[in-house]
């Protein structure tokens, strides 16, 4: 078989995923480094498409905010810290088997966070904007951490709650600051290359779910959006790159 890494970068990105699906239990596969290698390619490629986004969005005058009601300012990128490996660790110890795909967006990408308001578009805080955090570096103290921890206590103790989904990100109602449903997130754990991220419209690869987002500009539920939405969405998409 093909070096993945080399057919990854060769274009052949689709069938390199649906054989690295074909592995299930990655770490019991012995080819753990040669898909971590995958995923890390994919992770690169994804962090230059959320600097490009963010560059795009400043030059627009975009305000990041929060989803609150002062719109209190917010960052929209945060890199990993030095402590992202340590992180995807703790989640390992903690959590059990993290997919590779979140491992190496928590060591390269880092914290993503594009909800807020375009000049133009005042509406786009409703378009579902991308947030995956995972350290919670936006917090100053162990808020993520701790909130996840009480998330993972009470699933533990309620026997009918089905599968475990580590948040990583508001849903699309309380990104745009209203009550809305559970919060996005990838299913743990998951010994397997890329984990299955649930959101707005059920469960996906993670990876697809990064991709219908990139293929938007970051914002996945913007079609059917006025022309203002679809113009600045189409221009944001422009040249990133697929996963």
């Amino acid at each position: 078989m093909a070096d993945w890494l080399t057919r990854y970068r060769n274009g052949q990105r689709h069938v390199v995923w649906q054989e690295l699906a074909l592995l299930g239990d990655v770490r019991r596969s012995g080819r753990l480094e040669e898909a971590q290698a995958v995923c890390d390619e994919m992770a690169h490629r994804a962090r230059q498409n959320v600097e490009l986004i963010v560059e795009r969005l400043t030059a627009d005058g975009f305000l990041f905010h929060d989803n609150d009601d002062e719109q209190t300012p917010a960052r929209p990128h945060t890199p990993p810290t030095t402590e992202a490996a340590a992180h995807v660790e703790w989640m390992e110890e903690r959590l059990g088997a993290v997919p590779l795909t979140l491992s190496s967006w928590t060591r390269i990408v880092g914290d993503v966070w594009l909800v807020g308001t375009h000049p133009r578009w005042q509406t786009s805080a409703g378009s579902d904007p991308l947030v995956v955090e995972v350290e919670g570096s936006r917090c100053s103290d162990a808020s993520l951490r701790r909130y996840v921890e009480d998330e993972w206590q009470m699933w533990q103790e309620d026997g009918s709650a089905g599968v475990f989904v580590l948040p990583l990100s508001p849903d699309h109602l309380h990104k745009d600051n209203t009550s809305g449903g559970d919060p996005y997130g990838v299913v743990l754990p998951d010994r397997r290359v890329d984990g299955l991220f649930s959101w707005e419209n059920g469960m996906t690869p993670f990876v697809s779910y990064l991709n219908r987002a990139f293929q938007t500009g970051g914002f996945p539920m913007a079609d059917g959006e006025e022309a203002d939405a679809r113009e600045v969405t189409s221009r944001l998409a422009q040249d990133l790159l697929p996963l």
